[in-house]
């Protein structure tokens, strides 16, 4: 049972609790490249996009809050959905947002505390 709380003290903590287990979490990297992976990508692509702003924006979201070490699993759910919404047409983005939607399946499934 001991174990079980930790584990579960571990999964809140995120990068934080990784830290003193041997380094930065690797999916906050992994999360950092994806971003900019699809950040150059979208840059770099010359068709005119009526959302390219919006994911743009979005991309910066998710970029801090990776920096910021323990993005909150929700809320990179919920700006992955809004960039391939933006981008999820363009086939040339599409190895990138691949990339940018594992990272963020990465960090698992959103948790919604029991009560009682």
């Amino acid at each position: 049972m001991a174990e079980g709380a930790v584990v579960m003290e571990e999964g809140r903590e995120g990068s934080a609790g990784r830290a003193g287990q041997g380094g930065p979490d690797p999916r906050v990297d992994a999360l950092r490249d994806a971003v900019s992976r699809l950040r150059r990508a979208l840059a770099a692509h010359p068709a005119r996009l009526p959302d390219r702003d919006a994911a743009e924006d979005e991309l910066a979201a998710l970029d801090a809050m990776a920096r910021a070490g323990e993005p909150e699993v929700s809320r990179l759910r919920r700006s992955l959905l809004l960039v391939a919404g933006a981008v999820g047409s363009v086939s040339a983005l599409a190895p990138a947002l691949g990339e940018l939607r594992a990272a963020v399946d990465g960090f698992g499934e959103v948790r919604v505390p029991r009560q009682g």
